[in-house]
């Protein structure tokens, strides 16, 4: 299994990126997925989750009207559109496989089993 994110970098406050994730080793189309996000000193935050064919998607109360989760399975890719950033929204993003084995909630950090190694967000001015 690889996940391998790309797409961060620096914004200023109310600017927008578009995260990417190219998945490979399983089959995507397959699996559920989603973003979990993680400043230094603190625990992983989920962010998103997105079922396998993208009709159903569900995001932190905080961040549903400004991030939009999607995949194309054709491509193998997962995305996660920020809008209106914030300097709160500054922290390392993972591309996660969903693998439910315990809860089976999709909000529950434990249930992804596989992360990629991360793309930096950093919103400032």
């Amino acid at each position: 299994v690889q996940l391998v994110e790309s797409g961060g970098g620096m914004v200023q406050p109310g600017g927008s990126l578009r995260l990417s994730c190219a998945a490979s080793g399983f089959i995507f189309s397959s699996t559920a997925m989603g973003w979990v996000r993680q400043v230094p000193g603190k625990r992983p935050e989920w962010v998103s989750f997105i079922n396998t064919s993208g009709g159903r998607t569900y995001y932190a109360d905080s961040l549903k009207d400004r991030f939009t989760i999607s995949r194309d399975n054709a491509k193998n890719e997962l995305y996660l559109q920020m809008n209106s950033l914030k300097a709160e929204d500054t922290a390392l993003y993972y591309c996660a496989r969903f693998r439910p084995l315990g809860s089976g909630r999709y909000y529950d950090i434990g249930q992804y089993d596989y992360w990629g190694q991360g793309t930096q967000v950093t919103v400032s001015s």
